[in-house]
């Protein structure tokens, strides 16, 4: 009983390896993947050929495919003469089939072998004139396609291999595009290692123009003309804290860099106001370089890595939206919330098991600035059910904090009662849908504006505005109002 699984090379029956022609010499029938190779037509005239190609027209998607040959040839295997099974290019390189009969051979300890075969890979390097030890990525087009940003690295080469038709095509361009701009050239090599194999050069956006696909294709995409992924980054901060670095970058730790992520937290935000993509992404960019930052001391340390990072809040993420992730089921952001928080109530849970009393409020940082920590207290209380029914009820309690603190007879509580009027305030932003935070910073940013256009009136008249009366200062200030 035997397995043997063999490779057809990339088209060419001259390529088929010395081995595999022996192998094909000496048996009596082989079974193919697929008779869809122009290595078909070379082989020994003596084989009987049986193939697998109905189960793409019956079956539904391609993982019922593989899954399905698998099981026939791993019964084929048990036999006393065992099988042989071909597929095209080398066995262990795009061939999904190969995989499942390999991970049920071994279950069964059923006996396999693997003969070597050309992969499209090295006549793809051939047409494209590149080194395949130059960091090159190998994807494969249908798992590509599957997903929402393509898993590969921009600063390398990429061959997208089995890029068989222009719907495929058009899946796979909508992937790239999340992370490679539409006019980024990338080409297409066609029947690489077959005699007429072409290749064309195209935008990214023309990938799924015209008929340029076929299961001959395979698609490069080159690195971005400028750096533009995290290893890049990752490797610059840590030379910037090698001993032969910077001197003031191998000096910050944790603490030191502290007021360095707050003000670039709160550049951030000021590009967001003002609404600015260019100032919005060069300000990420910085964000995002204290980031590095931070990871790079912790793998210097031992603690943690961008790995941990990385992993750590994609797992959160996927475990808290099990409506997109898993099997729920969610009718509006309501219900989202509700999940979300029912979530969040189990992982305390699990954490006071583990001997930690949690509260429904932890995780709101008591860094955050006033206003936007009031915010978020009372949101999270509110998912809790903790809330006024309306907002009128919430309009009546700013009232009664304004007229306790009127009735304040000291300054400790007066302070208090200050607070709880802002608190309260806050929470009229919050059932009117607003960022209180974002309110006040722009009624700051007015009131700068219109003081200073105050300001430029009374000069531009000779006069000292603070020299003038109360109800001159009110039509300066109407005016500034009117001012754009």
């Amino acid at each position: 009983m035997m397995i043997t699984i063999l490779g057809l090379g990339p088209g060419d029956p001259q390529l088929l390896t010395r081995q595999a022609w022996e192998i094909l010499s000496q048996a009596d029938e082989v079974y193919l993947r697929t008779r869809r190779h122009p290595t078909v037509a070379g082989l020994p005239v003596h084989l009987t050929l049986h193939d697998f190609d109905e189960l793409y027209e019956t079956l539904d998607d391609f993982a019922s495919v593989y899954e399905s040959i698998a099981e026939r040839i791993l019964a084929l295997g048990r036999r006393a003469e065992g099988v042989l099974y071909a597929v095209p290019g080398h066995p262990l390189v795009g061939e999904s089939s190969v995989q499942h009969i390999l991970s049920l051979a071994r279950d069964e300890k059923l006996e396999t072998e693997v003969v070597e075969g050309l992969s499209f890979v090295e006549p793809v390097l051939s047409v494209l004139q590149i080194d395949g030890l130059g960091g090159l990525q190998l994807s494969d087009a249908t798992e590509l396609a599957a997903a929402h940003h393509p898993h590969l690295d921009p600063d390398r080469p990429a061959l997208i291999g089995q890029l068989y038709g222009q719907r495929l095509a058009s899946e796979v361009k909508l992937t790239l595009m999340n992370a490679y701009p539409e006019d980024l050239p990338v080409t297409l090599v066609r029947a690489a290692g077959v005699e007429g194999g072409t290749a064309l050069t195209i935008p990214l956006y023309e990938l799924d123009r015209g008929h340029l696909c076929d299961h001959l294709t395979t698609l490069y995409v080159p690195p971005l003309p400028q750096t533009g992924g995290l290893p890049v980054l990752q490797d610059t901060i840590a030379r910037l804290r090698a001993p032969d670095g910077c001197p003031w970058d191998r000096e910050q730790t944790h603490q030191s860099l502290r007021a360095n992520l707050l003000e670039e937290t709160y550049e951030v935000l000021s590009a967001l106001d003002a609404e600015d993509a260019d100032r919005l992404c060069e300000e990420l960019g910085d964000l995002l370089m204290q980031v590095a930052m931070h990871v790079q001391i912790a793998t210097e340390e031992g603690t943690f890595q961008f790995a941990d990072l990385i992993g750590g809040i994609d797992a959160k993420l996927k475990r808290r939206h099990p409506h997109v992730f898993g099997d729920l089921t969610v009718e509006d952001t309501a219900d989202v919330l509700r999940a979300w928080e029912a979530i969040k109530a189990d992982e305390r849970s699990n954490s006071e098991h583990e001997g930690e009393q949690r509260s429904r409020l932890d995780g709101v940082p008591a860094i955050l600035p006033a206003l936007s920590r009031a915010q978020a207290l009372g949101e999270r209380a509110a998912r809790t059910g903790f809330d006024w029914p309306d907002l009128d009820g919430v309009l009546d309690k700013v009232g009664e904090e304004l007229a306790e603190l009127s009735d304040s007879a000291d300054q400790e509580a007066q302070a208090q009662e200050l607070g709880d009027l802002l608190f309260s305030l806050v929470n009229v932003a919050r059932w009117l849908g607003l960022d209180a935070e974002s309110a006040l910073r722009g009624t700051n940013d007015r009131f700068f504006h219109r003081y200073a256009q105050m300001e430029r009136d009374a000069s531009s008249r000779g006069l000292d505005l603070s020299a003038l009366s109360l109800r001159e200062q009110d039509a300066l200030w109407d005016q500034a109002k009117s001012h754009r």
